[in-house]
Formats: C-alpha cells, structure tokens, sequence
C-alpha cells in the first residue's frame, strides 16, 4: 500500500456546459493500471469534492497507489453552469474519465460516488464501461438512473440507520439488479457515516484489493 501523501494537482477540466474544477491526486508510487473518478453528493445540498464521504472514498483508492480525480459538477465552486437534474451532470462524469483515460492512457477506470454521486456513478457506467464502480448510499429513490446495466463487478455500500436515503428501497432495488452487486451495510451508520468513515474505507479498500488481483 502507498504510505506517501498523494500529490496534488488542481485542474480546469473542459466539460459539456464549461469549465469543470477538479482535484488530481497521484500517489507516490502510484500503482499503474487505474485511475478512479469520484462523483460528490447533490450540488443543491452542498455537496462539493471536499465532501468527507468523497475524500474518504478517494484515500481508499491512494492506500492502494491508485491516481483519482474528484470534481465538481457545472454551477459547484469554480465549475461552470448550473444544476441540470443529472441529466447534465452525467455529461459531467463522462468528460473527467475522458480527461483521465487521456491522462492515464494504459489505465482503466473505476467510477466511485456517494448519494446523488453514487447515482451519476451508475448512469455514466453504461457510457464509461468502467472496470470497476463503487456507489455509496445511492440515491435510487431521489435520481433517474433508468436502466442499470452495469456488466462490472461493483460495490454498493450503506448504512442501516441511514437518514436520508431509505435502506430498505436500495436493498430492495439492489436485490433486483442482474448481474448481483456486492452489498455491505454498516449496522447503526447514517447517511454521511458519521464516527464511521474508517468501516467504509475498509470496505472499499477490500472490494478494491480484490478488483486489483482479478482480471477486469
């Protein structure tokens, strides 16, 4: 695992509706063959790249030497435009992994996200063809994903006692999915995994791991 602090880069991103502001982290050493993109939580809610949720999700993958970009949608900090219903903030998603894949052009992407990121995540998968995705606390109830087709091993994570998005509806739609996720739900965590962000670091590291020593 990479015990160095990652270096940081702060870049402007060309996105569908204008400048996107983005954060590049690389580990050092970073591990070749990856990049992951990170998704924040809904911009009309004060969800921006420094979310906890998101730099936790983003120090998973540096444990493990693997380069991520985090972001912020059009009309969040620097990022130009304005909140388009997810529809636009997809868009969004897919320019940043074609900024990385040209980036990291021998390397394969994972898509990461949490809530209302976790949503954007899942719709950009089916344009991303990412190898790996990992969506925490999904917003299914609160975002149209429309059909969900990830065809990659992927990682849905949440807590039981969570107060924003209902447990028991993404259990229910996960139980649905075709072919399975992986589900880990963290007994008593809530939504922003409060006291908890060690327990979802490891459980993103561990799905990470495995995903490293498999062939995509």
């Amino acid at each position: 695992m990479s015990t160095r602090a990652p270096r940081v880069e702060r870049l402007s991103i060309d996105g569908p509706a204008g400048v996107l502001e983005a954060l590049l982290e690389e580990p050092q050493p970073a591990v070749a063959g990856h990049f992951g993109v990170v998704c924040h939580p809904h911009p009309l809610h004060g969800g921006t790249l420094d979310n906890k949720v998101v730099h936790t999700l983003a120090r998973s993958l540096h444990a493990l030497g693997v380069p991520t970009v985090r972001f912020n949608f059009r009309g969040v900090g620097a990022s130009t435009g304005r909140f388009a219903d997810g529809i636009g903030e997809t868009a969004d998603a897919l320019a940043v992994v074609e900024f990385a894949r040209a980036r990291w052009p021998n390397a394969r992407p994972w898509l990461l996200g949490f809530s209302f990121g976790a949503g954007i995540a899942i719709r950009a998968s089916a344009a991303a063809a990412p190898e790996r995705l990992v969506a925490v606390a999904p917003a299914v109830d609160r975002i149209a994903l429309g059909p969900v087709t990830p065809t990659c091993p992927w990682l849905i994570v949440l807590g039981d006692a969570d107060e924003i998005v209902q447990p028991r509806v993404v259990l229910e739609w996960a139980a649905r999915l075709a072919p399975a996720a992986t589900v880990v739900t963290l007994p008593g965590a809530s939504h922003f995994f409060h006291g908890r962000l060690g327990e979802l670091r490891e459980a993103v590291i561990a799905f990470a791991e495995g995903a490293k020593q498999k062939p995509g």
